[in-house]
């Protein structure tokens, strides 16, 4: 007969590290829990599952606070992986990059829930399905960023898409359902053809585990190289979707125009950090031993992104409806390809995690300063679709709101008192003239003054005075108010909370950007 036994059964058990994984496990506890308090919660009460949401997400954002000093913890490891060293044969480590972007995923998922309170009233939204599918979402974006295996990473980026389909689609219009469907039939093409490239790599390196994946691809032998290539390929261009890059860029217009603003505002800052972080996973890590290759491709990847989002954004027009969603869409597309030159850096630089300080800190900055664009837009147009020509004569109206949208739209682009902006963009054109980009600098320096343009025009918008029997935001009964009277003179509290959270961090960054400079100068690894 044979022995099954083995010589140590004990080193097959491992104990879970809960404090590791708190952050994404708080997140996905608070989901389950309002799915569930919302079959027993009266309809009038149905307001405490907002507050459950924003509780449990606060909560998860707390739990960030154990793991920031000393080592990276680590947890669910495999023994004898090959090719690995210290944490690499773990699936979870909670070392300093996952915890920025854990910060990004749960607090952009905060401000989300916080702007989304009236919306959920206010377009009778389904209470209990909306805050449960923003959980479980912001769940799978927590988990990303602390995936070290591409099987984990898979699962978790998925986790983090399936519940956002479903955010757009709900509410119960036709541009919601299209936009859906536009969103959902080009996500699973990315996905089917990411999983076609991890199950090549996997082919090529015989490993999962991001560390050991580099060893096999560097020691492959030669007649399995182009089936690790086209892996690799495939596989960034899965990633590439998520952080709506060209020419995978194509959905995001209409499905921000077509969801309810929050989760548009949620799908721009949360999912673009999830895909971000699994492309930076994936590149510095699995894919180190083509990095001048993957280099150059995400170099070229993010000029003709930024480059491509400006021209949209130039020729969008300001007087047709929900023109100012489409107009942060499509300048959502161009800072992606800003957010894309540290990643490339990596590629050329001695150590691939010196850049990634770069990336990890825009896209702090653009979180902040972007959900606050969305709360203004939010604030302004609550009955209807807003135009940018909407927002003319706004300061004479609401000061203190103009002044907010002002301050967010000179910190994306990169002017003065919009200081934590335009510190953004300098640490970024560093990371590329640092490792030898200079021709990416300068294309990323002509975008930035594009830019200017519809930034700076959007501004204006602001401070003109309205025209005389202008035409303001379609009522909530088909009635037109001018746009000189204010139909409510008071913000919800919700859409108050959000404004001056986001307009806090941003003043208090613009003010210590030094703040930043700890994430920048950080060990990501």
């Amino acid at each position: 007969m044979t022995s099954l036994a083995v010589a140590n059964p004990g080193s097959l058990i491992q104990s879970v590290d809960w404090v590791a994984i708190a952050p994404p496990l708080i997140a996905a506890l608070a989901a389950l829990a309002v799915l569930v308090t919302d079959l027993f919660l009266p309809a009038r009460h149905k307001r405490w599952l907002g507050r459950l949401t924003a509780g449990g997400l606060a909560l998860a954002l707390i739990s960030l606070l154990p793991l920031t000093g000393g080592s990276p913890r680590a947890t669910f490891c495999a023994q004898n992986v090959t090719g690995a060293t210290d944490n690499a044969g773990c699936s979870y480590v909670a070392d300093h990059f996952a915890l920025v972007f854990q910060l990004l995923a749960l607090g952009g998922a905060l401000i989300a829930a916080l702007l989304s309170a009236h919306t959920v009233d206010n377009e009778k939204l389904p209470g209990g399905e909306y805050w449960f599918l923003l959980l479980s979402s912001a769940t799978g974006a927590a988990l990303l960023p602390a995936s070290r295996d591409l099987a984990t990473l898979v699962i978790a980026l998925e986790v983090a898409s399936l519940p956002a389909f479903a955010l757009v689609a709900l509410r119960r219009d036709g541009r919601g359902a299209e936009a859906a469907l536009k969103f959902f039939l080009s996500s699973v093409t990315a996905t089917a053809v990411m999983l076609l490239g991890v199950g090549f790599v996997y082919a090529a390196s015989g490993s999962l585990h991001l560390g050991a994946v580099a060893t096999g691809l560097e020691h492959a032998p030669a007649q399995l190289k182009p089936l690790a290539e086209a892996g690799a390929v495939l596989t960034l261009a899965g990633f590439a979707f998520k952080v709506a890059a060209v020419p995978f860029h194509f959905w995001v217009p209409d499905t921000y125009t077509g969801a309810p603003l929050p989760v548009a505002g949620y799908l721009s800052v949360v999912g673009k950090a999830a895909g971000l972080a699994g492309l930076a996973l994936v590149t510095t890590i699995a894919f180190r031993p083509y990095a001048h290759t993957w280099g150059l491709v995400l170099a070229v990847l993010a000029a003709v992104t930024m480059t491509v989002g400006n021209v949209g954004a130039l020729r969008q027009r300001f007087d047709t409806r929900y023109s100012a969603v489409r107009l942060l869409a499509w300048s959502s597309v161009g800072q992606a390809g800003y957010l894309l030159v540290p990643l490339a850096a990596a590629g050329y630089a001695p150590t691939a995690t010196d850049p990634l300080g770069a990336t990890a800190a825009y896209a702090l900055i653009y979180g902040v300063v972007n959900l606050g664009a969305f709360g203004v837009v939010a604030a302004v147009g609550r009955r209807a679709g807003t135009s940018v020509d909407d927002f003319r004569g706004l300061f004479a109206r609401r000061r203190w709101t103009a002044l907010a949208l002002a301050f967010f739209l000179l910190c994306l682009a990169g002017l003065p008192p919009g200081v934590i902006g335009l510190f953004g963009k300098v640490v970024v054109f560093r990371a590329a003239v640092d490792a030898g980009l200079g021709w990416l600098a300068v294309v990323m320096a002509v975008n930035v003054v594009v830019a200017l343009y519809y930034y700076l025009l959007w501004t204006a918008r602001l401070f003109t005075p309205a025209e005389e029997g202008a035409q303001g935001a379609e009522g909530a009964k088909g009635v037109v108010t001018p746009v000189g009277q204010d139909a409510e003179r008071r913000l919800p509290a919700s859409l108050t909370a959000t404004l001056g959270l986001t307009a806090s961090v941003a003043v208090v960054l613009s003010a210590a950007p030094q703040l930043v400079l700890q994430v920048v100068g950080g060990t990501l690894f």
